[in-house]
């Protein structure tokens, strides 16, 4: 399997999720947010019909993208929530979405119902100041040992940095999942619509997580990643590129579900030390073959 640099928030495949919701769930739950939500968006009458076909048939699509962001979130955050926005996603996207453009509407539609998600967990301020400190507090750990011994360091280098021991660093992984949502997210403006469609993925390389990744930024995130320890490597890739869940990621490993998302929150802290650090990716081979797990 590849655990290189390819990492992809998307895969255009149909994934076998859709067999998760059924007719009649989908269409009591379209009933209800499609007709409140299109309303809202200021969607005429006379958009309706086309507009509530193309929506129930990607309607599997936004709940399986909140699933996945809602697994990496505090139960508190409420999964429905997540799901209504991504509707909104759903139904700004078929109002902007340009059929002269050679893209795909799902491919727009995803990208759309993402970013509307990620927005609406900003907006909510789900994250406690507290928590956010302890993960600035992490990163700059990270990019202190990484400074001193110029390799990547490992979780036990980490945690004596943060004056913790390994159970209670692993531990704070765990309090931090879902932090990291969005932060490699690009902003993007309201009538950013015919700058995002330029960057719709057709390919791993392509994927949005990259918009904002050119030139020496995005060849600093290849080598950030390259630093990474290989199991972080590879749940990046397995969680990103293959699309599997926290749950099957650990069935692969042979971990629990829990270390897997403590093993996801470090890549991700890695990457944004690493990326807010100018020059601190840079690691000789010699050091790079020292990489521990």
């Amino acid at each position: 399997m590849n655990t290189g640099r390819s990492v992809s928030l998307t895969n255009s495949a149909t994934p076998q999720w859709l067999g998760e919701i059924s007719e009649e769930a989908g269409g009591m739950l379209a009933g209800r947010s499609l007709r409140k939500e299109g309303n809202e968006a200021g969607i005429g009458v006379a958009d309706t019909g086309e507009r509530d076909k193309l929506l129930l048939e990607h309607l599997p699509i936004v709940r399986y993208i909140a699933r996945r962001i809602h697994e990496r979130l505090p139960q508190h955050v409420d999964l429905e929530d997540l799901v209504s926005a991504g509707i909104v996603g759903l139904i700004d996207a078929f109002s902007k979405f340009d059929h002269t453009k050679k893209v795909q509407f799902k491919s727009y539609a995803q990208f759309r119902v993402r970013g509307a998600i990620l927005d609406s967990l900003r907006t909510l301020d789900w994250s406690p100041r507290e928590l956010r400190r302890k993960g600035r507090a992490v990163e700059e750990a990270i990019r202190a040992v990484t400074q001193r011994i110029s390799r990547a360091p490992s979780e036990q280098e980490i945690a004596t940095e943060l004056k913790l021991s390994l159970a209670e660093y692993q531990q704070l992984l765990g309090d931090l999942k879902g932090l990291e949502i969005g932060s490699l997210h690009m902003e993007r403006s309201e009538d950013s619509g015919d700058e995002e469609l330029a960057y719709i993925p057709g390919s791993p390389e392509e994927d949005p997580l990259f918009r904002c990744l050119k030139g020496e930024m995005k060849q600093r995130l290849a080598d950030a990643i390259d630093t990474l320890p290989e199991k972080e490597r590879m749940v990046l890739t397995l969680y990103y590129y293959e699309e599997l869940t926290m749950k099957e990621i650990g069935l692969t490993l042979g971990v629990v579900e829990s270390r897997v998302s403590q093993i996801h929150s470090s890549a991700v802290l890695r990457l944004r030390s690493a990326l807010a650090t100018p020059g601190a990716t840079g690691v000789s081979k010699e050091a790079e073959g020292r990489r521990r797990t």
